[in-house]
């Protein structure tokens, strides 16, 4: 069975885990309301896509 002959440092861990972090999701403006949505979805405040109506309020 494998078993580290050395403990690993709390630097050389948290080198590893430089990449565990939370992203920030991309949001734009939505061109009817100008509320801010997540980009390639339908807008949560009026409904709309690209300009065109999709979801009733």
């Amino acid at each position: 069975m494998a078993v580290p002959q050395r403990r690993t440092s709390k630097t050389r861990r948290d080198k590893r885990r430089t990449h565990f972090k939370l992203e920030v999701p991309g949001m734009v403006k939505c061109d009817q309301c100008e509320e801010l949505k997540l980009s390639h979805h339908v807008c949560k405040n009026c409904g709309t896509y690209k300009g065109r109506e999709i979801a009733a309020k």
